[in-house]
């Protein structure tokens, strides 16, 4: 890129040079004025001679020129590729997996400090997102061994005591089994809204909470749990099936991490600016607010907050976060002042 330039800038300044030395010379050749011209009629020089006497300054300044040009045009062109090199280094340490390296280009707001701004954007992105994988793989690697190992043990205490409860094992190992299918289950789910392989179409948000608040209205009985479940319609577009799951999940989160007796989730659904809101509050203990800033990540749990058999396997916020990303929405937990905690999910609006 740089020779090219450098040629195009020489060859410019040449085809320039060649027009200003050529119409010069058609000036004294054919357009002298006629004042210029003796009695006789004839030129007061001749043109041969002018010609020739030309002819070497013409050279002489053409050579001049390509050698400025040349010079000039690798030192300017030099100087403007100079960010590219910059960037492309960072680009090699990138693709060689070093992403804690940022350009930081100096100077004014032109295209390449543009560009060299975003692509800056986009390695601070990569590198969340590299490490967001990293502790997830960790995290699911855990989770997953946990009931394998579980397993491991009640068959290893099952050949070592052969008179035990043969019932009481099938149960525990069922149990041990369910967990580790909704956990696999989870893992399929989040890595479905991760790709955005889902058909999209008309979803009211106000029947996706009725129906969930339907389906899980045993579970708040049997917590003790009150539902309460209001709004207005809100159209958004997306997956239908998606969008219920990103319900129930908030619904069933507000309903077993709630207070044990007496407890109250709030399921509302409102029309904001160029959106929908779908809102989920529950009554409990008191967060602490860096506890509720790491729940929309994979596997965090609330260590305050209550746990029963049907406490999940950690997924819960993360996939309501990864299902609204998705959709082009965005998600914010806050811990209520009260007790308890409010999710608030915004998708864009149908209309």
């Amino acid at each position: 890129m740089r020779l090219k330039l450098t040629l195009s800038y020489a060859g410019f300044l040449m085809l320039t040079g060649i027009l200003l030395l050529a119409a010069m010379l058609f000036f004294y050749l054919y357009r002298i004025p006629p004042g210029w011209i003796d009695t006789t009629g004839n030129f007061w020089i001749n043109r041969r001679v002018l010609f020739r006497a030309f002819a070497p300054f013409m050279a002489a300044v053409l050579g001049f020129l390509l050698i400025f040009g040349l010079l000039g045009g690798w030192l300017l062109a030099g100087r403007m590729l100079a960010p590219l090199t910059r960037i492309t280094d960072a680009t090699r340490r990138a693709a060689n997996g070093s992403l804690s390296h940022r350009i930081r280009l100096p100077g004014p707001q032109d295209e390449f400090r543009e560009l060299a701004d975003a692509f800056d954007t986009m390695l601070a992105r990569l590198e969340a997102h590299v490490a967001e994988q990293r502790r997830f793989a960790a995290n699911a690697s855990h989770e997953l061994r946990t009931p394998l190992a579980i397993t491991q043990t009640l068959l290893d205490v099952a050949r070592d005591e052969r008179r035990s409860d043969v019932g009481e094992l099938v149960d525990r190992l069922h149990y041990v089994n369910a967990r580790a299918i909704d956990l696999t289950e989870a893992l399929l789910l989040l890595s479905r809204a991760d790709q955005r392989t889902f058909t999209r179409e008309h979803v009211d948000l106000s029947l996706l909470a009725e129906e969930a608040s339907e389906t899980l209205l045993s579970l708040a009985e049997k917590h003790g749990v009150t539902l309460e479940t209001a709004g207005e319609t809100t159209r958004t577009v997306g997956s239908n099936a998606l969008l219920l799951q990103m319900t129930m999940n908030l619904v069933h989160n507000a309903i077993v991490h709630n207070l044990p007796e007496r407890g109250i989730a709030w399921v509302t659904t409102a029309v904001a600016p160029r959106g929908v809101v779908l809102t989920v509050e529950n009554t409990g203990d008191l967060l602490d607010p860096s506890v509720v800033s790491r729940l929309v990540e994979p596997f965090q749990r609330g260590s305050e907050r209550v746990r029963t058999d049907h406490a999940g396997v950690g997924l819960g916020l993360a996939i309501v976060d990864s299902i609204t990303r998705a959709h082009g929405g965005t998600l914010s937990v806050a811990a209520r002042p009260a007790g308890g905690l409010c999710v608030t999910v915004w998708l864009p609006s149908a209309d």
